[in-house]
């Protein structure tokens, strides 16, 4: 039984514009893989672009334990991030733009060059980045209950609901990616805390990784690019009438979630 792209990619607009979960994207005991899952990611980018959204990044995702462990996905997912994605540090969200989102801490890299192939090395993503800051990525899944594995999240754009950046940008060289330390806040509360080097031992290094993994299905990344490593703690569920804060040592974004 092979694959509808098309009709997966119409079940998934639909559910997004209708913030609306579906039970399942494709019959039960149907055969998946990972390439039909991209095939379909990239039909909706397709569509997307037609439209006016602008691709202005990438995102890989549960690239940590913690996320794989949080969500039952045995390995990394990956996607694009678009314009309309991006929403305003210390501005409000609100819980009807989601169908049942968690938020993810994770530092973020802006881009100065061109980035991407089947050989990229940690010194060429060295080279490449700009500078990073702190990021907050809200995931929000189209299937009911999370109840998802590779080929659901992927298909779905790597469960990208939003992503909010930082207006503090630093230097790679003022960082010890290897080893920084994290936390998500609600309303003061610690809900959620881990280090970067649960990032694939290091963002950085997780970022040449996925360079490689896209490379086999055309991907490459721009000067000016957004590339989002994974986040370093496990997701947590979002409430309304919380203030969300997402720090590295004091290195911090916020916003209101209504």
């Amino acid at each position: 039984m092979s694959i509808d792209i098309n009709a997966v990619a119409d079940t998934l607009v639909q559910a997004r514009k209708t913030r609306t979960p579906v039970e399942r994207l494709v019959p039960a005991g149907t055969p998946t893989s990972i390439e039909d899952a991209m095939r379909i990611q990239q039909e909706v980018m397709r569509r997307r672009v037609a439209k006016g959204d602008r691709i202005v990044g990438f995102k890989l995702g549960n690239i940590a334990k913690a996320m794989q462990s949080k969500f039952g996905v045995d390995q990394p997912d990956f996607g694009y991030l678009y314009d309309s994605h991006f929403r305003y540090e210390r501005h409000r969200l609100s819980h009807e733009e989601f169908i049942a989102p968690y938020v993810e801490l994770e530092p973020a890299f802006v881009l100065k060059e061109d980035l991407g192939g089947a050989h990229v090395t940690v010194a060429d993503v060295i080279s490449a980045t700009d500078y990073v800051v702190p990021s907050l990525e809200i995931i929000d899944s189209s299937v009911k209950d999370w109840k998802i594995g590779i080929f659901e999240t992927l298909a779905d754009g790597a469960s990208v609901g939003a992503v909010l950046l930082s207006s503090q940008p630093r230097r790679l060289t003022e960082l010890n990616l290897s080893d920084m330390a994290g936390e998500i806040r609600f309303n003061g509360e610690v809900v959620a805390s881990g280090n970067t080097n649960a990032v694939f031992g290091n963002p950085v290094s997780a970022i040449a990784w996925l360079c490689r993994r896209v490379a086999t299905f055309g991907v490459t990344f721009k000067k000016g690019d957004v590339i989002l490593p994974g986040s370093c703690l496990a997701a947590v569920e979002m409430v309304p009438g919380t203030q969300v804060v997402g720090s590295f040592a004091g290195w911090e974004i916020a916003f209101d979630y209504v």
